[in-house]
């Protein structure tokens, strides 16, 4: 049985300035799309589209500023109205108060959504080939913030079986050793997902399938993982013995597949 190692927060004191991890993963998450984005550049259709709207390194520095600001806004609205709308809706100026936690993925999801919507319009161009363009890079994102999970030691796993040889005990969560779940979603969600979309995204498919395929793997990825992770104290388990988490993922596998299999039959 393992010990949760009690890692400081803190990466780097310089006087007044604290530079701590999770905000060193997220500084990990963008250089990483931004090296990701210029290599999709010269996938195709990317690298085929000619004057007067190719595909070039400052769309890459657009989309991800767009994109921060879908994850900020649209995670902390969804978080509010998928995990604890009647307290929000009590304590409306708290929904600011994002120094304090609460995240939503899938909430953040919507707000990149909404973000890459706008930039296609602003660019003229199709929306499922620029979702098409995204996908591929967002899987080495997601995994660098389950690094920084996993060093707070926060979103924690299930109880597990003490004779799991990679059970591990998490300080503020009680003596019984844990499913170390940042680690699982690392793996699947981050590592494997990105593995498997981009050798994807390497052929050739019909517009709009790459996207497909990112929101159902993700979709059954994190349903996956979420069966080791210990639920959200205030909700628990929902009907059919589900989460919150997996709830919100079934429209994304179901989703996702529609788009997949709709892409395809419209090429």
């Amino acid at each position: 049985m393992l010990i949760h190692p009690q890692i400081d927060p803190i990466a780097l004191q310089l006087g007044p300035l604290a530079i701590h991890w999770y905000g060193l993963t997220y500084l990990a998450a963008f250089g990483l799309f931004i090296l990701l984005g210029r290599a999709r550049l010269k996938h195709e259709p990317f690298a085929s589209v000619r004057a007067p709207r190719p595909w070039e390194g400052k769309d890459v520095e657009d989309i991800l500023f767009l994109g921060v600001m879908g994850v900020v806004l649209g995670g902390r609205i969804g978080y509010c109205l998928f995990y604890k709308p009647a307290y929000y809706l009590s304590h409306p100026l708290e929904i600011f108060a994002v120094w304090e936690g609460g995240m939503s993925f899938h909430g953040g999801m919507l707000g990149v959504l909404v973000a890459m919507v706008w930039y296609a319009r602003s660019r003229q161009r199709p929306w499922l080939q620029v979702m098409d363009f995204v996908a591929p890079c967002v899987p080495t994102g997601l995994a660098a913030g389950r690094v920084g999970n996993f060093i707070n030691g926060e979103l924690w796993g299930r109880v597990a079986d003490p004779s799991l040889p990679w059970a591990m005990v998490f300080r503020g969560a009680g003596d019984l050793p844990r499913h170390p779940s940042q680690v699982y979603q690392f793996l699947l969600e981050g590592l494997l997902l990105f593995v498997l979309l981009w050798w994807y995204a390497r052929k050739p498919h019909a517009t709009g399938q790459v996207g497909g395929a990112f929101l159902f793997g993700y979709g059954l990825f994190r349903f996956t993982a979420e069966f080791f992770r210990e639920p959200d104290a205030h909700l628990g388990l929902l009907s059919l013995g589900m989460s919150m988490g997996q709830w919100l993922c079934v429209p994304m596998i179901l989703g996702g597949a529609a788009l997949w299999v709709w892409a395809g039959r419209r090429s």
